[in-house]
Formats: C-alpha cells, sequence, structure tokens
C-alpha cells in the first residue's frame, strides 16, 4: 500500500533522456514541486500510463485529483503557476515559439540525417548554429533569456541546446565560439537540481513487484 504522502503527489511518466520529459523535470525541481517518478521504456509501456494518455509519449503528469496533463509546455505552465513564478518575460515566448518552429527541426535533421534521406548533417548543423548565435544575443546582454532571473524560456529551450550538443560533443566543445551560451548551459549542467533530475532509475514496470515503494523526487 501507498503512503498518504505518495498518493498526494502527482506521478510523472518519463523517460530520463528524452528532452521533452527533461523540461518538464527541470519545471517541477526549479518550482519545487514534488512528485512520483515512473520511469519508462519505450518499447514497453505501461498500461496506466496508456490509459490515461492513449497518445503514448512521455511526459504524462497525473495530478492527485485525477487531472492529467500530456505536454512538456503544460507541465511547466502548471509547476511555475504553482510556484507563483513568473511563466513569461520579455521575448521568452516568442524564443520558445521559434525554437519549435526552426530549431527543433533542425535538431532532428542534424541528429538523424538517415531519416531525412540526408548524406549527413552537416548543413543542419550550421543551420543550429545560426539559432544559438541569437540565443548568444541574449545571453550577452542578460544572465538568462528573459533578463537577470531564471524563466520559463530558459528551462524549456536548455533540453534542446543539449541535444544539439550531444550529437558531437567534441565539436561542440572544442569549436563553438559563443561564450555566453556556454555559461547559460553550465550553469543548469553544474546545478544541483539538473543532477537530481538526472539520477538513473530502473523503468518502474521492471521494479514495482519487487520493490513496489513508489520513487519520490522531493524539493521540499
Amino acid at each position: 500500500m501507498q503512503s498518504s504522502t505518495s498518493l498526494s503527489l502527482p506521478i510523472l511518466y518519463s523517460f530520463r533522456r528524452c528532452p521533452y520529459a527533461m523540461r518538464a523535470r527541470l519545471a517541477l525541481a526549479f518550482s519545487g514541486q514534488n512528485y512520483e517518478l515512473r520511469e519508462i521504456l519505450l518499447q514497453d509501456k505501461p498500461s496506466e500510463m496508456l490509459e490515461i494518455s492513449p497518445k503514448g509519449t512521455v511526459p504524462v503528469l497525473q495530478l492527485p485529483e485525477g487531472h492529467v496533463i500530456e505536454e512538456s509546455l503544460e507541465i511547466a505552465e502548471w509547476a511555475f503557476g504553482k510556484s507563483e513564478k513568473t511563466l513569461w518575460i520579455g521575448e521568452g515566448r516568442r524564443l520558445f515559439d521559434e525554437m519549435h518552429r526552426v530549431f527543433i527541426p533542425i535538431i532532428n535533421r542534424y541528429k538523424y540525417p538517415d531519416r531525412y534521406d540526408l548524406p549527413d548533417g552537416l548543413e543542419y548543423r550550421e543551420q543550429g548554429v545560426c539559432f544559438l548565435e541569437k540565443l548568444e544575443a541574449h545571453l550577452q546582454r542578460k544572465t538568462f533569456l528573459c533578463g537577470g532571473t531564471l524563466c520559463l524560456a530558459d528551462v524549456l529551450t536548455f533540453p534542446f541546446v543539449r541535444q544539439f550538443r550531444v550529437v558531437d560533443r567534441g565539436w561542440f566543445d572544442q569549436d563553438i565560439n559563443l561564450p555566453a551560451l556556454l555559461k547559460w548551459m553550465d550553469f543548469f549542467m553544474q546545478h544541483s537540481l539538473f543532477e537530481k533530475i538526472m539520477e538513473k532509475h530502473s523503468p518502474w514496470l521492471e521494479t514495482r513487484e519487487e520493490n513496489p515503494a513508489p520513487i519520490q523526487i522531493l524539493f521540499s
């Protein structure tokens, strides 16, 4: 039987490396929202998750009263709203929209050129750098994308800049000349909250019979 504490927590279905799930976890962390984590395998999704979210993609957040939030943006907005943080500041929403419209398709073609019948992804790597240069221009003037404090746009953007980096870490770390962006990335990658949300956990389906105790991710 679950404890009354675990029953009161939202349940997050997540996949550690997925950038969409990562930004949901980041938003929950930076807003101090505790949750129960259910790590999934993409090839073996829990029926409990599919029952509440037939689309079958992560992240999925089930609130204690039963309401289900199925998109990372909506989870992030819910988390920041619960903590009374400002959702959108300055150009944050425009940067977010441009990232989805321009940068994420570029990442997909850079990382998986064979899926798009491309010989390689180098052309899209250069296009990706063009977007990163826009972020650099913002970060040259401010510590974060929208000013002197962390905002929703930072949390939503970082996992995809990180994904762009991991395609070729050697090239990114040695050849890219975007010092403000690199400093901004270091803020996240060296932050204790990022380390916490990136801890490895066994898939929920593999462990729940042997260890039925829920994995609680607590920040307060």
